[in-house]
């Protein structure tokens, strides 16, 4: 009876892995780009010692002005996994539940589907235990604040000044 309790734990374990992994490949491709930057920045830092993957989106907003600019805030959980730092192969690693999510919070600009460098994307990420209230109402100010305009209402608006 307990090694079948085993079994359909490990079974549960295993399900619970890919789906996870199964909502990275489901992101559309400019929220992806969001979390690879996140990922990328997370393990720069050398105090971290595990791999970390895509948990689960948060809040997901993107708005298309036009002209192939797309405006991107994503909210989103990362996980530190039982594979070490650096690992490439993400398929055999497994979610750790010892350890804190990582919440995250990404706003960029891209054009033709690259982030632009210009506003500089922002990247926000704490333990999820350590997150207040006030830090994210200033993530929320700040992606605001990035001044994302593409000008292009304020151009299509202008009559402009033609003489015949």
């Amino acid at each position: 009876m307990a090694a079948l309790l085993l079994l359909l734990l490990n079974a549960g374990v295993l399900l619970f892995t890919a789906n996870a992994q199964e909502a990275y490949t489901r992101l559309p491709d400019n929220f992806k780009k969001g979390v690879d930057l996140a990922l990328e920045r997370l393990n720069s830092h050398r105090d971290v010692q595990h791999h970390f993957l895509f948990f689960r989106s948060l809040i997901q907003s993107d708005i298309q002005p036009g002209f192939d600019v797309v405006y991107i805030y994503h909210n989103f959980y990362l996980k530190a996994t039982d594979c070490p730092k650096g690992n490439v192969d993400s398929s055999q690693c497994r979610f750790r539940n010892d350890r804190p999510l990582i919440d995250c919070t990404a706003c960029y600009k891209t054009f033709s589907g690259e982030i632009e460098q210009e506003p500089r994307p922002y990247i926000h990420c704490v333990h999820k235990p350590a997150l207040t209230e006030e830090m994210k109402t200033a993530r929320v100010n700040h992606c605001n604040r990035m001044g994302y305009s593409s000008g292009a209402p304020t151009l299509l608006a202008s009559k402009g000044d033609v003489e015949s």
